[in-house]
């Protein structure tokens, strides 16, 4: 008989096929003529696939052994004839599968030996990242009733890839404040502005870099730094060549939306905070080279920078859009201004409302960076917002609420609000799971409760969280946003936590699943420690014989020593 494997291959296909038929079917049931054609086509297109497929394997086990087939052990039959009768049969099969070998090339490419073993798995690894969309129809009567807010587009994570609808001019070059970055700074400056021709942006801070510029006197430094400063004599005279070509921009004074087409990072994870924090809107794609210490975020190396980044310049690069927590504080005396400004708003004339001081609240003069006590600010942060008892030693008391609804009180020093991306962060060190950052989930993780039943939990990333002091707490709370603008939150005072509709669009080095997993191994050591011996290494002792004894054992011990 023919060799055949325990699980046919195109037994797991046709299941998924007749799942697809029936979700189709459904499907198409509720919706228009258009879409049910649309869908049809799908159907029958990849049922051809799976009809040619499980040809082709038929006609391999046949070629394979036509001549057993063929036999008849009960007919005694001669060496020649059976010979004859194998090559006749091999003959006519080779030229059936000539004659649709054409067809077919196209087909089998799907379902070859390298899709089907993916990583340490036999059959091939789903290529989406979004989990299967559940059948809608609960036993014969039980079915999710329609409304508009079913009516949703998800893109697969898997199959997010840069595109420019128009070449990028200008780029933002963002490098962390260590001497060892000067050289791939310049060297990368220099071939975007002469052989990409593009508008480099830097922070004006670069400019005054001392290890950059002539006119620092020396005899005020120390020894060391005039030892450094006339090492990178090299790279500061090519810099200043460059020097007028760069334009630059400072933090909290200049506003870079819509400015910028295309950021790189030089350094660490903080870089990428930074840049995080320079667009509180929408942020062009990131391409981050590792040049610090942990660079978990940081994916590409600057050995060939060049071909790296020619390659995202023309579009080949896959991104993983990394979400962000837009956070906001509510003081205490807000809701009455607001409702007082409302008041006045219908009742007064324009030219009262500035007599009487109702005028819009949008107007302040504060720093929207430093200062969220307004409803109308808020920040968007990439790693997690850390609410905790600051130099108090009392254990901060918190309310948490869901939706509006109260969940739990924290008893404990604080509390982390984490993306996925920040799962790995501080969260990951107060003991919470780590994320993959394509999935939609916001990660609420206590910081030493006082409580051996608290534990980190996973909550919807669509949903909005409350947090606000005790009435009964001993004391107030302090919050930081990705470890910057730290501030106090009052008795009375909330903090509102969300999803943010703004990722960090990061550029993948080789894709989603493999940056994450390599930034696990090498930045945290993920699952690191000596392998346990077989048994052939310990045959030594497992074969010792019964007179073997303990003065024996002490004996060879001493003669090793």
């Amino acid at each position: 008989m023919a060799c055949r494997s325990d699980i046919d291959l195109a037994t797991l296909h046709q299941h998924r096929l007749e799942e697809r038929l029936h979700y189709g079917f459904a499907w198409c049931g509720a919706h228009g003529s258009s879409q049910q054609q649309q869908q049809q086509q799908r159907l029958t297109h990849y049922n051809e696939q799976l009809i040619r497929h499980s040809a082709t394997q038929q006609r391999q086990r046949l070629a394979n052994n036509s001549g057993y087939y063929k036999m008849d052990d009960r007919q005694p039959a001669g060496v020649d004839s059976v010979a004859c009768k194998v090559k006749e049969n091999i003959a006519n099969n080779s030229q059936k599968e000539s004659q649709q070998q054409q067809a077919e090339d196209d087909y089998d490419s799907y379902f070859t030996s390298t899709t089907r073993r993916r990583r340490s798995g036999t059959w091939p690894r789903t290529r989406s990242l979004n989990a299967p969309s559940p059948f809608q129809q609960f036993g014969p009567c039980g079915r999710i009733m329609k409304n508009s807010a079913m009516v949703m587009q998800i893109q697969d994570p898997a199959s997010q890839r840069l595109t420019w609808y128009k070449p990028p001019l200008t780029v933002l070059v963002i490098k962390k404040k260590d001497s060892q970055v000067l050289l791939p700074f310049v060297q990368l400056v220099e071939w975007l502005v002469q052989e990409k021709n593009m508008v480099v942006w830097v922070e004006s801070a670069v400019l005054e870099d001392k290890l950059l510029r002539d006119d620092v006197k020396l005899e005020q430094e120390s020894a060391k730094f005039r030892q450094v400063h006339e090492y990178y004599t090299g790279v500061r005279s090519r810099f200043q060549a460059l020097r007028e070509k760069l334009v630059t921009f400072k933090d909290g004074r200049d506003d870079l939306t819509d400015r910028i087409d295309f950021i790189v990072c030089l350094g660490g994870d903080g870089t990428l905070l930074y840049a995080s924090q320079l667009f509180q809107q929408s942020v062009p794609p990131v391409m981050a080279f590792y040049l610090g210490s942990l660079g978990f975020l940081t994916p590409f190396q600057c050995d060939n920078f060049q071909e790296q980044v020619t390659n995202v310049l023309e579009g080949h690069a896959a991104l993983t859009l990394r979400s962000r927590l837009r956070c906001s504080i509510h003081r205490k005396g807000e809701r009455r201004r607001e409702s007082l400004q409302q008041a006045s708003n219908n009742l007064l004339k324009p030219s009262l409302q500035s007599q009487y001081g109702y005028g819009p609240m949008g107007n302040s003069n504060s720093n929207n960076n430093c200062n969220l006590s307004s409803s109308n600010n808020s920040i968007l942060v990439l790693n997690e917002v850390v609410i905790n008892r600051g130099p108090s030693p009392y254990l901060s008391n918190i309310d948490i609420f869901l939706d509006g609804k109260y969940i739990t009180s924290v008893q404990g020093d604080g509390l982390i609000v984490s993306t996925p991306t920040g799962s790995t962060a501080y969260a990951a060190a107060a003991g919470a799971s780590m994320i993959h950052p394509s999935v939609p989930a916001i990660l609420v993780t206590p910081i030493c409760p006082h409580s051996l039943s608290f534990r980190p939990i996973v909550v919807p990333a669509g949903v909005e969280l409350k947090i606000s002091i005790s009435p009964d707490s001993r004391n107030t709370s302090r919050v930081s946003f990705d470890g910057r603008n730290d501030q106090e939150l009052n008795h009375g005072d909330s903090l509102r936590v969300t999803t943010s509709i703004y990722p960090v669009p990061s550029i993948c080095s080789q894709d989603q699943i493999s940056d994450w997993f390599d930034s696990l191994a090498e930045g945290l050591h993920w699952n690191v420690r000596k392998r346990q011996k077989c048994l052939d290494e310990l045959s030594d002792l497992t074969t010792s014989s019964s007179e073997d004894t303990l003065d024996e054992f002490d004996n060879l011990k001493i003669y090793d020593a």
